[in-house]
């Protein structure tokens, strides 16, 4: 197994991708937000279920776990090869839980907290997101799997506000699970700033204006002795030594009261700041008027991933997101200087993680980092659109920077009211109105009535044009027809672009694209802002 020297964004089961490229502890710092569907109503998650039943509605991008045949088959596999601690946890908590959602859930993330534990090296550290509906059972198996002596932390983040549940106490937070690997661990001290009651202590200022409160400066009390001497006047027993005085005093950080006293001078603008605590209450949430907002249904504040990146890793350190949905993680290590690596489940995830760091730094696939696991030859598409059909729907829109219709939902079987239009393409024309264009997906059976169909609904939704992307080369009918839809003409750019466009995935993989107005930006989620960067050394992962 090989180490990764560069940025990489993996496409896949995280189980499989650990197990197959993550070496031996080479990573720093990993922090994972895995789904689950913790809305659903408590008793649900603990009813028994047929395995046959539950995998029928197991869907790739949906947050939720299933007892079916992948989790029976993990939860032997970890009963028959994991060390005997994990196998008598888990095989406890079957016992207590039974075959259910909560348990399959578990199941699942144990087999995976057994990997992220091999690839942390020594000195590194695990932060597990989740809420309190499973917190207390993946704590179990953490302390397991890490050992209880390392669990560091239980952090609490107040992700929304307060809000009126009726018949319990408002459920407004997350908790976040932190381990360390060992005893020794990368800890760097965060500070926030004071708040203005604190602030306000500092009344007096110098003539420069650096505002100031005085301390005091004499050891009594203390334990450990003093300095006894006299300094202009007055005799006590200091905390500081007569030549440390005499520097003080000359850089003007002794205070002489109207008393006849000494205090030492504390500077408002010297002061760290309040160390970090374990209950994070400002970092607000993603709001819909948040900035930074994707749209991304789980989106965490760069905020809160700056922090914990700050706190437990150093620039040129490895950061690894097992779970990287929208890449918040990942967009917060490029940001800090540190080499990172995402894995995700969904074309969807690895799609607007390409769109975020190109929007937010610029940089691009291929260049600055890689991504293994998507389509990259015509038969790994066709192969991709026999395994799945909606991830390769995902993934060919992906190509164009098409939203997938319906926003980030997607899931599986759910086409609801799109009327068979996959995705959709925003620009702006003139005097700042947005026109669309619309996009749709094939991977086999093609027809000229599909070019009918695409023609129709851009002329019943008032589109500017439409996109229709086939797997198969197209026929002659389909050309024809497209050709007769003629010509949308852009009045900001004075260009006529066909209305009906027709692109093979072949096309696609060789550089070809969708004709358009320049100032169209296409994506599947809101453009992430640009961000600034901050340096860092960064080390190949050996």
């Amino acid at each position: 197994m090989g180490g990764l020297k560069q940025n990489t964004l993996f496409y896949g089961d995280n189980l499989e991708i650990l197990r197959e490229y993550i070496p031996d502890e080479s990573v720093d710092l990993i922090y994972l937000d895995p789904p689950f569907n913790s809305n659903r109503s408590y008793n649900v998650l603990f009813k028994n279920e047929s395995g046959e039943d539950a995998e029928a509605q197991m869907t790739a991008f949906e947050d939720t776990w299933h007892w079916g045949r992948d989790a029976q088959r993990t939860y032997h596999e970890i009963i028959e090869t994991a060390p005997a601690n994990v196998a008598n946890m888990i095989g406890a908590l079957y016992e207590f839980i039974g075959a259910n959602q909560m348990m399959a859930y578990l199941v699942m993330m144990t087999a995976r907290l057994v990997e992220l534990h091999r690839v942390l090296k020594p000195t590194g550290s695990l932060y597990l997101h989740c809420d309190p509906t499973a917190s207390h059972y993946l704590k179990i198996a953490l302390d397991t799997i890490f050992g209880a002596e390392n669990f560091r932390n239980e952090i609490v983040w107040k992700r929304t506000t307060a809000h009126n549940d009726s018949v319990r106490w408002g459920d407004v937070h997350d908790v976040l699970l932190f381990y360390s690997k060992g005893e020794k661990y990368t800890w760097n001290a965060v500070y926030m700033p004071y708040d203005e009651t604190y602030k306000k202590r500092f009344r007096r200022a110098d003539a420069d204006g650096r505002k100031w409160t005085d301390g005091d400066i004499t050891a009594k009390g203390l334990s450990g002795g003093g300095y006894t001497y006299e300094y202009k006047g007055v005799t006590s027993l200091w905390r500081v030594p007569l030549e440390t005085m005499k520097r003080l005093d000359a850089e003007g950080r002794l205070h002489f009261t109207k008393t006849g006293g000494i205090r030492l001078k504390r500077y408002l603008d010297e002061l760290p700041g309040v160390p970090i605590q374990d209950v994070i209450t400002d970092i607000p949430p993603i709001n819909s008027q948040a900035q930074e907002r994707l749209g991304y249904p789980t989106q965490k504040p760069l905020a809160l991933l700056e922090r914990i990146i700050n706190a437990s890793s150093n620039p040129g350190d490895w950061v690894l997101d097992p779970f990287c949905g929208c890449g918040t993680a990942v967009a917060a290590a490029e940001k800090l200087g540190r080499r990172w690596i995402g894995i995700d489940i969904t074309h969807l995830s690895i799609s607007l993680m390409k769109y975020r760091l190109k929007d937010a730094f610029g940089i691009e696939e291929g260049k600055e980092y890689q991504v293994i696991g998507e389509p990259q030859t015509l038969d790994a598409a066709r192969h991709l659109a026999r395994q799945d059909r909606f991830q390769f729907e995902w993934w060919a829109l992906s190509l164009i920077r098409a939203k997938p219709q319906g926003g980030s939902g997607g899931r599986r079987g759910k086409k609801g009211a799109d009327r068979g239009i996959d995705g959709v393409i925003h620009f702006l024309e003139s005097r700042g109105k947005v026109a669309k264009i619309l996009v749709q997906v094939k991977s086999g059976h093609v027809k000229s009535g599909d070019i009918r169909d695409l023609r129709g609904a851009v002329e019943r939704e008032k589109a500017a044009m439409g996109v229709f992307l086939t797997l198969e080369p197209p026929t002659r009918e389909m050309v024809k027809e497209a050709v007769t839809a003629g010509f949308y003409h852009s009045t900001a750019w004075d260009k006529d672009y066909p209305r009906i466009q027709i692109l093979t995935i072949e096309e696609l993989l060789n550089g070809k694209t969708v004709e358009m107005p320049p100032s169209a930006h296409a994506s599947a989620f809101k453009k992430a802002g640009r961000i600034r960067k901050e340096d860092g050394s960064q080390p190949e992962l050996l």
